[in-house]
């Protein structure tokens, strides 16, 4: 027997949308083969679309839709999904917040009852916000013991300072004691309506069954009204530097730029000079850095992409006195790629990789249901994933040079480093900067 090439799978995958009368939107992926089904329920508000005053608000109403509804408790809640053999998880983002279920086909429904109850009829009880409350600045301070973790914030910070984007996803522990219930319940009717809702599923079902599930929980709910967030803003005309001075058994650098928002026709160049430069165990920089300097025991490269701006970021943990040459060794690399095109080698092993990560993301379909679910969320509409490969076969090893040279430029260099690093040694990573 021929088994059906990667590609024609692709090619094979049919998504759905509906939109019901109310603006809720509705994307699904049906994969047969598969023995689960993943729902989600997407809201389109995060991070970036909070005040200072109430900081971390998003994540916060997060964790109290597990607190209980008005007709389930929290244990009822977790045992409708968990006790029958399905696993419930959220998280927060900057720019939207999802709900997810992973289930057995059979109990679709009982998860779509119970995402949406979860997310329409939370009870907001005063004494579980008050715990979470603490829970919340428990989880802050557990990162700010993980300078692994706290140095992006400290990126964040100075890429996007005075904006929502530089701020801590989670707040800080004085907005979260300022956030009152009120304010929370307010904060939910504002966000949590249709207009503002996507649900996405991938597995075993129908569309049509999905759709009329949908309708039953969501379709009387009133519209409400679409998200807007503050637009980003980048002035940056010369390099930043954050050094934050800590105790530590490590040194903590994260070097960021920021870089293309989502749609971007250069989003795959990038994506392509990512993999080359920090991207996997084969990349430039874990080479250098690794494997002939033994300078760090990891290091790599992130994209993150948000609706109108993005962030290309290299970030490492080195011991104390590897520091300085570790940061050298990446400034070497960054002017080395901005000068001399990759090789063909190269290009061709990002390429091959990039593809499997596409073809990969297929297989779960948890991972398949947050890609269409955060398509259609921000983007409008689900991007086939042929149609992704269809453009990475577009780019050119040139495009990796030209993206290279309009973004990777010292004067749009940020640095944040977390380290008990000496004065002379803070001097000399500052004039790194600016030579």
């Amino acid at each position: 027997m021929t088994l059906p090439s990667p590609l024609k799978r692709l090619q094979r995958q049919a998504y759905h949308r509906t939109q019901l009368p109310n603006g809720l939107r509705i994307v699904s992926a049906p994969r047969w083969e598969a023995e689960s089904t993943a729902i989600g329920i997407w809201v389109g508000v995060g991070a970036r679309y909070e005040g200072s005053r109430v900081n971390g608000i998003s994540h916060l109403l997060e964790h109290l839709l597990f607190k209980g509804t008005r007709s389930r408790s929290s244990r009822q809640i977790k045992e409708a999904i968990e006790g029958a053999g399905g696993s419930l998880n959220a998280f927060t983002d900057e720019e939207f917040t999802s709900v997810v279920a992973k289930v057995q086909p059979k109990n679709l429904e009982t998860a779509i009852e119970v995402l949406t109850d979860m997310v329409l009829h939370s009870e907001l009880d005063p004494r579980e916000l008050e715990k979470e409350r603490q829970v919340v600045m428990e989880e802050i301070r557990m990162y700010r013991d993980l300078p692994m973790h706290y140095v992006h914030d400290l990126l964040n910070s100075l890429l996007w300072p005075n904006h929502p984007l530089g701020r801590d996803i989670a707040g800080t522990p004085d907005s979260l004691k300022r956030i009152s219930r009120k304010e929370i319940r307010l904060f939910q009717r504002r966000y949590y309506a249709p207009r503002n809702v996507v649900i996405a599923a991938c597995g075993r079902l129908t569309h049509r069954a999905l759709v009329e599930a949908v309708s039953r929980c969501w379709g009387t709910v009133a519209p409400g009204r679409s998200s807007v967030c503050r637009r980003a803003v980048e002035r940056q005309r010369k390099p930043r530097l954050k050094i934050e001075a800590k105790e530590t058994e490590q040194s903590h650098f994260c070097m960021g730029f920021h870089a293309f928002p989502r749609n971007h026709p250069q989003i795959h160049a990038l994506s392509l000079l990512n993999v080359v430069l920090g991207g996997n165990m084969s990349s430039r920089l874990f080479q250098r850095v690794r494997e002939d300097r033994g300078l760090a025991y990891e290091i790599g490269s992130q994209i993150k992409r948000f609706r109108d701006t993005g962030l290309f970021s290299i970030s490492a943990g080195v011991e104390h006195k590897h520091l300085d040459p570790c940061l050298r060794v990446v400034m070497e690399e960054l002017r080395r790629i901005r000068r001399k095109p990759v090789s063909p080698k190269e290009f061709e092993q990002a390429v091959e990789y990039l593809n499997g990560q596409v073809l990969f993301a297929l297989e779960d379909t948890t991972e398949h249901m947050c890609w269409i679910g955060e398509c259609e969320m921000l983007l409008g509409h689900v991007e086939p994933m042929e149609s992704i490969l269809a453009q990475l076969s577009k780019v050119k090893r040139s495009d990796l040079t030209h993206t290279a040279r309009s973004l990777l430029r010292r004067e749009h260099l940020s640095l944040a480093v977390i380290s008990p690093v000496k004065p002379r040694v803070q001097k000399r990573i500052a004039a790194m900067l600016e030579a």
